[in-house]
Order: structure tokens, then sequence, then C-alpha cells
């Protein structure tokens, strides 16, 4: 058995009208530990999430909770909370009466459960709040509110399900710290699921990163981010420049035309691969001393850089860079060893890393908004 493992999924598979949601996924949880279940909509996540919380069955597979076999187990008796993006507070009870709630279903004494929601109050900022009515507070307050809730019951493990998703974005930061320093103050596990690589990036101990009921990756923010399994790593964490390289030999890869030296080896000699750049990896310079040359086909300032598309080949290159450079301009672009990473194809490959797919969407986009400005213009 691994170490210190609260949650050990096997082999889970859950399809919805003939179409499989999850397909044969496997993962640990560590007792302790903040993980975020990241990727878009519709990739399994939350699906994941309830069969932890046993709001669903799994088709095949195990939920193994604290050594125990879980399936078939009722939310009720599972040693875990939830909190969703609607809070589900009840109206009619204050914020103390609704922190309260799952402590009278444990039949505690009225003196427990004064001096629980007092403790809870003091985690999440809200003394002096006990009166208060649940429609008087705000967003962020309701939020605290329903963590206090669900924290009050002493879980094994909390389950957020996109709970800042109807904050707007000053909100969310905060209680993004917020929440990361009540998991760290309790030691609890936390399992987190947002589509927000940026709120995936600065919470998380572990990320899963998702797509089509799979797990496409599993590290930390870090690992995730600088050594991505595939192109949907790649192009969902951040952005990324992905192109088409072949390995020369260890550590030598061609792409765009030029042969680099890289610090990815164990491919074999003039195997085809996905090569990722960030682009804050790239630097610009004259087009002397480039590596890669390429014209400038857009800059838009993004306060504390400037976002560059260089056209290069035909393939359009994202730079981010704090020098302005001039649409129309020729420059040359230096990529160091370390910004070079190497990955096997996958399914993903050719889909994601121009630039120009962005245009492409816009224009999808316009086609279907004229359709439907024509729709209206005849119902009309």
């Amino acid at each position: 058995m691994k170490d210190n493992v609260i949650i050990d999924l096997k082999d889970i598979s859950v399809s919805f009208d003939g179409e499989q949601i999850l397909k044969n996924i496997s993962l640990y949880i560590r007792n302790g530990e903040f993980i975020t279940f990241l990727g878009p909509s519709g990739c399994g996540k939350t699906t994941t999430l309830r069969i932890i919380a046993g709001f669903l069955e799994p088709d095949g597979g195990d939920v193994i909770f604290d050594n125990k076999r879980i399936n078939g187990v009722p939310p009720h008796k599972r040693e875990v909370n939830t909190i969703f993006q609607r809070y589900a507070l009840f109206p009619h009870l204050n914020v103390a009466e609704n922190i309260a709630f799952g402590l009278k279903l444990k039949k505690m004494s009225k003196s427990e459960i004064d001096e629980k929601v007092s403790d809870m109050l003091a985690l999440v900022n809200l003394k002096g709040f006990e009166h208060r009515n649940i429609n008087s507070l705000s967003g962020g307050q309701q939020q605290r509110v329903a963590i206090a809730r669900a924290l009050a019951v002493d879980p094994k493990v909390l389950l957020l399900d996109e709970p800042l998703g109807a904050l707007d974005l000053k909100l969310r930061k905060d209680m993004q710290n917020e929440l990361k320093k009540i998991q760290q103050r309790l030691g609890i596990t936390f399992i987190y699921v947002t589509h927000d690589q940026e709120e995936a990036l600065s919470m998380s101990d572990t990320i899963v990163v998702m797509d089509s009921g799979k797990i496409q990756q599993i590290g930390s923010p870090t690992d995730i981010y600088n050594e991505p399994k595939n192109a949907f790593v790649a192009d969902f964490i951040g952005e990324s420049n992905i192109v088409d390289g072949i390995m020369k030999e260890d550590k030598v890869v061609e792409f765009s035309g030029h042969v680099f030296d890289c610090l990815d080896s164990g491919f074999a000699k003039n195997e085809a691969v996905d090569v990722v750049v960030r682009p804050e990896d790239v630097d610009v310079v004259s087009v002397e001393q480039g590596m890669l040359t390429g014209k400038v086909t857009s800059v838009t300032f993004k306060g504390v850089h400037y976002e560059i598309i260089v056209d290069i080949g035909g393939f359009l290159w994202m730079i981010q860079s704090t020098d302005i450079q001039y649409e129309g301009s020729e420059i040359g672009l230096v990529i160091e060893p370390d910004a070079i990473h190497i990955m096997k194809k996958s399914e993903y490959s050719g889909t994601f890393g121009d630039f120009s797919s962005y245009s492409d969407e816009f224009d999808e986009l316009s086609d279907v908004n004229a359709g439907i400005d024509a729709e209206d213009s005849d119902d009309e």
C-alpha cells in the first residue's frame, strides 16, 4: 500500500446514455494533500468528485477510503463533505444556525455546538456575523459560511466543486489564498475541481489534468507547467508554442528549419516529436543574431509584458517580452536548451500551438452569429 493514502480510485469507469464519461481511471490521494482536478467542461472531473462523495456509483472499479472499499456506501455515511458553486445555504437560518446544522444532526450538545460554531467563525474570519441573515451577506461571505458549515462536522476530506465560480476576479483571488491557508491550518485533504489553470497552479500540491474521461497527467504545479506530457497539457496549462520536430539524437532536436540543443533524451534517432516552447522563454534579438527569424504580425500590451505574434515560416509563434516590437518588423529569436521541452506524439499532436487557430475560432463565431442575426431578421 502506498504511504499515507486516504483515497484510492482503481479502474473507475462511468457511462451515461451509452457514452463513456470516465475511462478506467486510477489515482490515489494522500492524507493532507490539496489536490485539484483540472480540465475543460465535460472532461470527467466533476463526475470523479461525485463518485468520491457517493452521489454517483461507478459502473466498474473500486473506491477505497482509508483502506476500506466504500462502493455503495451512501454520502452521509462517508467521512467527506462537499461545497458546490451554489452554496445551498438555508435562507431561513442565520449564519450560526447554518453552520450548526450538521452538528445538530449529529446530536451534539448545545455547548459543544456553540463552541464549534465559534471556532468555525474564527477560522473563516466571520466573527460577529453569527446572527446575520444569509441574504444580507455578500457572495464571498456566503462562501465562507458554506466552508464553515462543511468543516464543522470534521470531515476527513473536503470536496470543492468550482466553489469560486460565482465570485468576481478579485474576490476569487482573495478566496484562493484563504482556502489554501484554511487547508494548511487544518491539515485535512482538499479535493478541488476547476477549469481555471491559474487557480490550480496557485493553490494545489498536486494537479490531475483530465480530458475526454482520461487522466492526461498527474504532478506538482511546477512539473505540469514545465514538463507537460502531451500537447493537450502543454496547451491547457498556460500558453505554449507547440511545433513538429525531429529528435536527431539525444539532446539534439530539429524544428522550424533549425537544429537546437535541448536537455531531453531517450527518444529514437530521427523520431517525430512535439516540441514545446513557452512564450516567456524566447529571447528577442536582432535578425542577424537569431536562431529563428520571423515577421511580427501583431502586438498586444498586457501590462507586465507585450504579447507578440510572429510568423515563422507560416507558423504563428507567441512571444512574451517586456521590450516592445512593432507590427511588420523582422525580428530574431533565440531559444536556450532549457527552454525546449520534447514530448512524444499523441492523439493531440497538430491540434494546438499555432496562434492562427484563435483567428479561425473568431471566424467561426462570426459565421454563427451572422446566421443567428439572419434568423432573427427573418423572424421579425
